[in-house]
């Protein structure tokens, strides 16, 4: 009898553990027709490494269709929400993956206002019928960290988040071109990162 009950309940805990594991937010599949779109700042541009090295140009590889790479070194977020509008006018894409907020921190931005700017970039992808995948970048101080205001943001809009990619890259040399950005196989490793994320996403 102990025995049985033991097991009901080593099942049940199994099963909470297995479901709390697999929570996160879902996106629509892609389709040969779906746009994608890297929205960013010098992160997404490919600072530090050759054309064709950065983390948009090798996720294209590995999603078999183009992902257009719309990043603007040093931009803070103010000035990526300003731009949003148009560039979402201009290409009309289906899926929108938002990497932004890494110069805030550097230029010591209150982080209300880069939550508000980023809030606002999602809110206004979402209107337009897209989906959005957000990468959390880290803060400089005691050791890399991602601000919570990421994962916090992530829950209200429902965007599947990838908080730990850039964390890793950054806190090793290797993996970096200088002290802010990776090198060419750290972009790699953020590309198969966030097609890891997508794909786990379209599952849901």
């Amino acid at each position: 009898m102990r025995r049985n009950i033991f097991l009901i309940f080593t099942l049940f805990f199994s099963f909470l553990l297995f479901t709390g594991c697999d929570s996160g937010p879902g996106i629509k599949p892609l389709s040969q027709e779906s746009v994608v779109l890297a929205f960013g700042d010098s992160l997404t541009h490919g600072t530090g490494v050759s054309k064709g090295q950065a983390y948009p140009d090798v996720l294209s590889k590995l999603l078999g269709r183009q992902v257009i790479n719309v990043g603007i070194p040093g931009e803070v977020s103010a000035a990526g929400l300003k731009r949003l509008p148009s560039v979402l006018e201009e290409y009309n894409p289906t899926l929108v993956i938002l990497c932004h907020g890494g110069n805030d921190f550097l230029r010591r931005i209150d982080q209300t206002a880069t939550t508000k700017n980023l809030e606002a970039m999602i809110t206004l992808i979402q209107s337009r019928g897209a989906e959005v995948v957000l990468v959390g970048v880290p803060k400089l101080g005691l050791g890399l960290q991602v601000p919570e205001l990421y994962s916090q943001i992530a829950d209200k809009y429902t965007a599947p988040l990838q908080k730990e990619v850039l964390v890793d890259l950054l806190g090793d040399n290797s993996m970096k071109s200088d002290a802010i950005h990776p090198n060419a196989t750290g972009y790699r490793l953020m590309a198969e990162a966030i097609y890891d994320l997508i794909n786990k996403a379209q599952k849901k």
